[in-house]
């Protein structure tokens, strides 16, 4: 069920970290091979009988992996089938776009097992959804239908169970498509611009602007807009 271990926290923030330095890569599905859930969440049996020592250790591993999710530099899409609780859901909100399928169950439950949800939680679901919305889905812990969470805009698309990783793939070859500069400066802009008033955010999006409009990129961009082709984008 994808329990968040720290052996799986380290496989996480590997293949996170590798996908970051990969030039080539475009944008990134995070889905699971199971159809009965994304991630179920924290590994509660390995953290049973953790001393302080120990929990704060295993802290500082699953902390990395949440943050590699959400610093992918390129756009990265959450396909969520079964359950995606705690921080299973706390990766799927680190990803950029979260589809899931009908049957799916979601939420974030830590505050019954006496915790608060420490892999972006309380920040981003927060964001998605504004303060009351986001408060009645952590301090009850509650579990959501995927048709609930979608409405509270927790989840940005439903598809029919059992398709949520096809349409997140097509969701990312339509992403794929577009220029690679372009859509990592655009990400990049977006995030940086999220904590700060208009005026920075404007700022910003100038730097995000020159660092694409002088690149080879717009370049072929326009190029095969005027040729009426396809680009073939050289990706710096």
């Amino acid at each position: 069920m994808n329990a968040v271990s720290t052996d799986f926290s380290r496989e996480i923030t590997a293949t996170m970290t590798a996908l970051s330095a990969d030039e080539d890569v475009r944008a990134v599905v995070v889905t699971s091979t199971s159809p009965r859930a994304f991630c179920v969440g924290a590994d509660l049996k390995e953290r049973n009988g953790f001393s302080d020592a120990q929990m704060m250790d295993h802290r500082l591993v699953t902390r990395k992996a949440y943050r590699a999710v959400l610093d992918l530099p390129m756009p990265a899409v959450a396909a969520v089938e079964g359950f995606a609780l705690g921080g299973g859901m706390e990766i799927a909100l680190s990803c950029d776009l979260v589809v899931a399928g009908t049957e799916a169950t979601v939420g974030l439950p830590e505050v019954g097992v006496g915790v608060v949800p420490g892999g972006g939680g309380t920040q981003l679901v927060t964001r998605r959804v504004g303060w009351s919305r986001a408060a009645s889905m952590i301090f009850t812990g509650r579990r959501m239908t995927a048709k609930e969470a979608h409405r509270l805009g927790v989840l940005d698309e439903l598809v029919e169970a059992g398709t949520a990783r096809d349409r997140a793939l097509e969701i990312a070859a339509q992403i794929a498509g577009n220029s690679p500069v372009a859509v990592r400066n655009a990400k990049r802009a977006m995030r940086l611009g999220m904590g700060v008033d208009l005026a920075a955010g404007l700022e910003i999006e100038d730097g995000a602007w020159r660092a694409t409009a002088f690149s080879g990129d717009r370049k072929e961009g326009v190029a095969a807009f005027a040729e009426k082709r396809a680009p073939r984008w050289p990706g710096r």
